[in-house]
């Protein structure tokens, strides 16, 4: 399918049935597989023959969306998990140890943020956060010897940074490091990573990819471009015995295009179990045949939104990258010329209180924590998920009192527009 468009892969990538086979990707709900003989199954132990055993590690409708999705993204190999805080994870610690350090974007998902600075500090792995504004000399400056990824997200959640690409992937090359970014706002629809110089690619599928708020899963994909055997010192589990699968050397035997996957599956699927069902594989597969329809769909609806509350007298800043007036306007035109996502930030001018009465009023927007998705869902953080914090907290985080975060669905946008509306008259 390489040689397809991304509305044609969308639909149709990752699975090619045969003759007489379902139509669509079939359901493969089994926690096992039979085979004839031991020899059979000792080969798929010794990762010398392609198969399933046990659906901890794979399932082959999992393997069918995966590929999809490899496909969307230009990879060449990818791997479903239970959610997108599992397949970062798995990104990481696939080239991480004890006595590891990241560089990361510091304007990334809060709960990124904490896996990496908490979660994984307590695995003995260390980061250096960096704004995603920094100059090449900060960013290099934040490298050290035993540094072993570079992190960011494409469009950062709830920040809406816009990340530069080409030079944390040229910084990342340079130490010999790869660069895994997470591409859940824009889509490969919208922005493909690798073709500017990312090495590994995450998503949470729960997201854009799934788009119906059905199911939870996770991404992870990989280019096939970075030469690990080049760089064997810094990555001994790519390039060194496996004990545990007989001795096979994943960078020798799977090459550059294969070893990444083969080993994030063989080893820490089997050893911590993240899987996605094949029911959620199945269902994000339907998401993904609309993806392509959807994505332009929910970046007008949120041009015209930021539009219009820029304009609103009660409305002190509106943060969205389509706006000419954003700091990463030309960056976003670099990056995603065909718009970003649909997802809007803005403060409204009378604080906690304006943003309390602003969020009784909307009809139509419903307030949920999630983004994303089809149905248009609103956010007041300062409220809800940063409720713990003081005003001087708030505004040195970034999320001020009155902050409001909407994700705009595919309703019609003159709904979405008249819905703001009459909630921002309520506010006195």
């Amino acid at each position: 399918m390489s040689n397809y468009k991304m509305n044609t892969k969308c639909v149709q990538a990752g699975y090619t049935p045969g003759n007489g086979e379902p139509r669509q990707i079939p359901i493969i709900q089994s926690t096992t597989f039979k085979y004839d003989t031991s020899e059979d199954m000792g080969k798929l132990f010794d990762l010398e023959a392609e198969g399933y055993f046990y659906s901890r590690l794979q399932n082959p409708t999992n393997d069918y969306v995966a590929a999809k999705i490899a496909e969307l993204e230009g990879g060449t190999a990818a791997m479903l998990t239970s959610s997108g805080q599992a397949a970062n994870f798995f990104a990481l610690f696939n080239i991480c140890e004890s006595g590891s350090h990241i560089v990361s974007s510091s304007s990334i998902y809060g709960g990124t943020f904490n896996l990496i600075s908490v979660t994984m500090a307590k695995m003995g792995i260390d980061v250096t956060f960096v704004s995603p504004d920094c100059t090449e000399e900060e960013l290099n400056a934040a490298f050290q010897d035993n540094t072993r990824a570079v992190f960011g997200e494409t469009i950062a959640n709830p920040a809406l940074t816009v990340l530069d690409i080409e030079k944390f992937a040229k910084a990342a090359h340079e130490h010999g490091v790869p660069l895994i970014v997470d591409n859940t706002f824009p889509t490969p629809v919208n922005c493909r990573p690798i073709e500017w110089g990312a090495d590994i690619v995450t998503h949470s599928t729960t997201k854009y990819m799934d788009g119906h708020g059905a199911a939870v899963g996770g991404a992870i994909v990989d280019s096939g471009n970075f030469d690990w055997m080049a760089h064997k010192d810094k990555f001994p589990g790519l390039c060194t015995v496996d004990e545990t699968y007989h001795g096979v050397v994943y960078a020798e035997r799977f090459g550059k295009e294969g070893a990444f996957i083969t080993k994030c599956t063989a080893q820490l699927m089997r050893d911590l179990g993240c899987v996605q069902s094949p029911q959620s594989a199945f269902m994000l597969n339907l998401g993904l045949e609309s993806l392509h329809v959807r994505m332009p769909r929910h970046v007008e609806n949120a041009q015209a939104v930021a539009e219009f509350l820029e304009q609103h007298e009660k409305v002190a800043y509106v943060n969205y990258s389509g706006l000419p007036s954003n700091q990463y306007y030309e960056r976003a035109k670099k990056y995603m010329p065909n718009g970003g996502c649909g997802v809007v930030s803005f403060e409204l001018k009378g604080g906690r209180k304006a943003a309390e009465a602003f969020m009784k009023q909307l009809k139509l927007a419903a307030i949920e924590t999630h983004v994303a998705d089809a149905r248009t869902c609103c956010l007041n953080p300062a409220t809800s998920t940063h409720r713990q914090m003081t005003e001087e907290q708030l505004i040195a985080a970034g999320v001020p009192a009155g902050l409001v975060r909407i994700s705009c669905g595919l309703e019609d946008k003159e709904d979405l527009i008249a819905d703001l509306k009459q909630a921002l008259e309520a506010i006195n």
